[in-house]
């Protein structure tokens, strides 16, 4: 018991920026889980001291976000009581309980980046793609994320796409990062219409 609950107290330290509430939607309704597919990561875990947090990591990993039938699945068939899954779920910044966009953006607010105006690259983000902080463009393109810190406070202040990081930002250079990715992607998706050669005679 006194385990658990330094656990718990651990865990409430590493609060994020926005804490996520279970009131706003665990998951998209009218999305297809595969639940066979966290079949492999219940069976190296279950029964293993700590294996709360490794099990949430793991449907992640496949899912891109943890939706609620697979929280319901790993406590049936670990034992692990829901709430706690939940509680952890919605202290680490790590996880999401909601579909993600193919690009993630992520906003840092740290200490460093926080005094020179991270709000305003946040705001300005938020003003370009139409969402609030923590959610999702209709077309599924992007997710913007305030975060509490990405360990690059000498680029302050900062942002992460997928696995780059831009510095030295401010708001409307962050804007053009992400104007530029969104022109990207719309042209790789466009379908080709020229037209088709015809066969010579």
């Amino acid at each position: 018991m006194f385990r658990f609950s330094f656990f718990i107290n651990s865990i409430k330290m590493n609060m994020r920026v926005s804490r996520i509430k279970l009131s706003s939607g665990i998951s998209e309704p009218g999305l297809d889980v595969d639940l066979l597919l966290i079949d492999p990561v219940i069976e190296r875990y279950k029964g293993k001291q700590g294996n709360l947090i490794p099990l949430l990591q793991g449907a992640q990993n496949i899912y891109g976000y943890i939706p609620k039938s697979v929280f319901d699945k790993i406590s049936s068939e670990t034992g692990l009581k829901k709430n706690d899954l939940y509680g952890v779920a919605t202290f680490y910044a790590q996880f999401r309980l909601k579909p993600v966009g193919k690009v993630v953006v992520r906003v840092c607010h740290g200490t460093a980046c926080h005094v020179q105006n991270a709000t305003k690259i946040t705001e300005d983000i938020q003003t370009f793609l139409n969402v609030k902080d923590g959610e999702t463009t209709e077309d599924r393109l992007f997710t913007l994320e305030s975060v509490a810190c990405l360990g690059c406070c000498s680029l302050a202040p900062c942002m992460m796409i997928g696995d780059e990081t831009f510095g030295k930002l401010n708001g409307k250079k962050a804007v053009e990062v992400v104007k530029n990715i969104k022109r990207k992607e719309t042209l790789d998706n466009k379908p080709n219409q020229s037209k088709p050669e015809l066969w010579k005679t």
